[in-house]
């Protein structure tokens, strides 16, 4: 195998290779995503000119008469993804500790296996069930908590698998050591892999929120549509920002797509601030594990 470092101290080229490589690939994935963002930004501006900053917080969303509020839209947005949140990552993280802690090795394979079948289900799918069963048969209707329980279902195998290889890197002494100080298999847990695993979990249950805010056919399935509804009352309809640009873009005119690609713009934003926060609280985490303030 070939050294790192050649006989003049500097990286060897394979290495100097792989590092070209990956920072070409980074760069190319900043120069899309700009890309993506300026052409958006561009045709934002027929609404914004026409409404200024009411479409931000007004609630009158009316393409016959050339309004558009956003406001509804980025409250169901976020409120089906909190509770989507607050009912998958228990379970998520239940399943992962589990699966990695407690399951025989026998009955750990097929429950893993299920989690990676569940994960890669097409969205219309749960979608579909969640309109046949929860909002007709269940008695919930089209409503937030449908859209929620939907939601919730389709991140929960996303953040189990990803809890689960992140529990796993904890190192079997720390555990062994917890264990020969007498503590109980839950204490071990509490002390020496959640610990250890807590960045990690929370990148996933961040990734998790992530798919559920930009989640389109599930949610335009059983959310109820139904525009400029803003409640607490998860049993009530209402409607979210990916779900309105899939019922209405086929028929949307210059102004009212201008509206809808403000939306994209706006749900695009919301993702990353999402993404730079759950990096720095990854990062706060590793630091304090370290000992580093």
């Amino acid at each position: 195998m070939a050294a790192p470092f050649d006989l003049t101290g500097k990286p060897a080229p394979a290495d100097r290779a792989f590092r070209v490589l990956a920072i070409a690939a980074a760069a190319v994935v900043l120069l899309v995503l700009a890309m993506i963002a300026l052409e958006m930004s561009g045709r934002m501006s027929p609404v914004l000119d026409k409404m200024g900053l009411d479409y931000f917080t007004s609630r009158r969303w009316s393409p016959a008469d050339g309004l558009f509020g956003a406001l509804p839209f980025l409250w169901g947005t976020v409120y089906t993804a909190v509770i989507a949140i607050v009912l998958a990552v228990p379970v998520s993280l239940g399943v992962a500790l589990f699966v990695t802690q407690v399951a025989s090795p026998r009955l750990r394979k097929p429950i893993v296996y299920v989690l990676d079948l569940l994960a890669v289900v097409p969205s219309v799918v749960f979608g579909l069930w969640g309109l046949l069963v929860l909002s007709q048969h269940g008695g919930l209707g089209r409503s937030f908590l449908t859209a929620g329980i939907i939601l919730a279902i389709m991140i929960t195998p996303i953040i189990t698998s990803l809890a689960r290889e992140v529990i796993e890197t904890t190192p079997q002494n720390e555990k062994e050591a917890a264990y020969a100080l007498g503590a109980t298999r839950w204490e071990m847990i509490r002390a020496s892999v959640l610990p250890h695993s807590k960045g990690g979990l929370v990148g996933a249950v961040m990734l998790g929120l992530g798919r559920a805010m930009g989640e389109t056919i599930a949610a335009a399935l059983v959310i109820g549509s139904s525009i400029g509804q803003i409640t607490i009352n998860a049993f009530a309809p209402g409607n979210s920002m990916p779900a309105v640009i899939a019922n209405e873009w086929g028929e949307a005119d210059e102004l009212h797509k201008s509206a809808m690609i403000t939306l994209a713009l706006m749900l695009f934003a919301i993702t990353i601030v999402v993404n730079l926060v759950s990096g720095a609280i990854v990062q706060r985490s590793l630091r304090l594990s370290r000992g580093v303030l």
